[in-house]
């Protein structure tokens, strides 16, 4: 049964450094609040994982959190690039980042073959890119039954995956509805995970479209309101997109982006 316990110590118990540490969640429920609580805590030499790094991993990159970032897609969604992403590849600050590119359909499988216990997975992808020629985690591969060549791509398995969802009860069983992408593809692929969730409650009542993830397979599970700010979680919050036009310029400058996270982050109370 996953075990209920504060941001604080969710993270100080299950993030460390030199982690493969996956942040998952697209466009919605993407956990801000577990991230700004492992920049809090000073997580070193990470290896970020995500289908789509937008704002929360251009925060981790910038607060020296990172070593290397796996992915597909990056960017700040409806706005433009990670200014302090884009800062660590071509000036190497506040660090060098490392990267491995993939596809979305690609990091989708990875995750797949991971929760599947699987080495690897098979896809009709990647063909008339360039990526398999800069990801060596990228190998065609040739069928045995018709000897069609396809795309395999190494399993993924997190070390830890950190997840944000609507509600749990008090048995660490967790329940989720509307775009919820790969989430739970992560969390089982993972060795260990951490659920942030917008309240914990006595029963989890039926919503259309859930997904449930058994107390069994969930490490902890933290209650934390508002804890996908900017991003939404449905039925219980909207989407803040003023802030995504605002990290715009916050992220462009070293000292705005330094003084940002100084007020907001550092100084704020985990959960907060």
């Amino acid at each position: 049964m996953a075990k209920l316990v504060s941001l604080a110590d969710g993270v100080a118990e299950l993030v460390h450094d030199g982690d493969v540490v996956a942040l998952e969640g697209f466009t919605h429920l993407i956990p801000f609040a577990a991230g700004h609580e492992i920049i809090r805590q000073g997580r070193r030499d990470l290896t970020l994982v995500r289908m789509t790094p937008d704002v929360i991993y251009d925060q981790l990159i910038g607060a020296g959190c990172a070593r290397r970032l796996v992915f597909s897609w990056g960017g700040n969604p409806g706005v433009g690039s990670l200014h302090r992403f884009r800062d660590a590849v071509q000036n190497s600050w506040p660090g060098p980042l490392e990267l491995e590119e993939h596809s979305h359909a690609g990091m989708a499988n990875r995750y797949v073959a991971g929760a599947s216990g699987l080495p690897f997975a098979v896809l009709r992808g990647y063909t008339g890119t360039d990526l398999p020629r800069h990801t060596t985690n990228i190998r065609t591969i040739t069928c045995p039954f018709t000897g069609q060549t396809l795309t395999a791509v190494p399993a993924l398995r997190p070390d830890v995956t950190v997840v944000h969802a609507q509600r749990a009860d008090r048995a660490g069983n967790v329940q989720m509805w509307g775009i919820t992408g790969v989430q739970k593809e992560a969390v089982l692929a993972a060795h260990r995970s951490l659920v942030t969730v917008e309240e914990i409650v006595d029963e989890l009542d039926p919503v259309p479209g859930q997904v449930v993830l058994p107390g069994w397979a969930v490490t902890a599970v933290a209650e934390v309101p508002g804890g996908s700010h900017p991003s939404y979680a449905q039925g219980y919050s909207v989407r803040d997109n003023a802030f995504y036009v605002e990290w715009d310029e916050i992220g462009r400058d070293r000292d705005a982006f330094r003084t940002w996270i100084a007020r907001h982050v550092l100084k704020a109370e985990a959960g907060a």
